[in-house]
């Protein structure tokens, strides 16, 4: 993202439908956002799954589940999003925010807040109930932001690292 002038205000973020000439960058995102979450000790590996995240970002593009923000007509963030389609019956229709990235140099000026509202309205005019979302647990800072957009935790997930010969990868 180019830097603002010295002493102008920052533009304002868009959050609008991405193209399919987008999907380039939005996989450039991606892979960024998987490195970044390597610090929490993901076990995604950004740029080995390159090919298959170019791959989901165009079906997304194609099925209308996911936003885009830009400033000055560059993309800098994105929200996946669409509703839980699973094989149990369940008392509510739940939205998933899959996904939620915002490059560096655009935090803090509410770009990552404009993406999940609208994830947010974008799941709510499609009948869900409720919206759920992932984050890695030592993430102090995307579980902060969460809690205050009203998000509580649900569902805790444990990992436990195990000894194998035949399915160890080397970091």
């Amino acid at each position: 993202m180019r830097e603002a002038d010295e002493g102008a205000a920052p533009s304002p973020a868009v959050v609008d439908r991405p193209s399919m000439d987008e999907v380039d960058a939005l996989t450039d995102l991606w892979v960024d956002l998987a490195a970044s979450q390597r610090a929490y000790r993901s076990h995604i590996r950004g740029s080995e799954n390159r090919g298959t995240i170019r791959d989901a970002m165009a079906r997304h593009v194609v099925t209308d589940g996911i936003r885009v923000a830009r400033v000055d007509g560059e993309v800098v963030g994105f929200v996946m999003f669409g509703l839980e389609r699973g094989e149990y019956v369940q008392d509510v229709t739940r939205g998933v925010v899959r996904n939620i990235y915002v490059e560096p140099s655009a935090r803090n000026r509410g770009v990552g807040s404009d993406l999940l509202s609208t994830a947010e309205r974008e799941l709510r005019d499609a009948d869900a109930d409720a919206i759920t979302l992932d984050v890695m647990a030592d993430n102090g800072e995307a579980r902060r932001f969460y809690q205050r957009h009203g998000y509580r935790p649900h569902r805790v997930g444990f990992e436990k690292r195990v000894e194998s010969d035949t399915h160890s990868k080397e970091d």
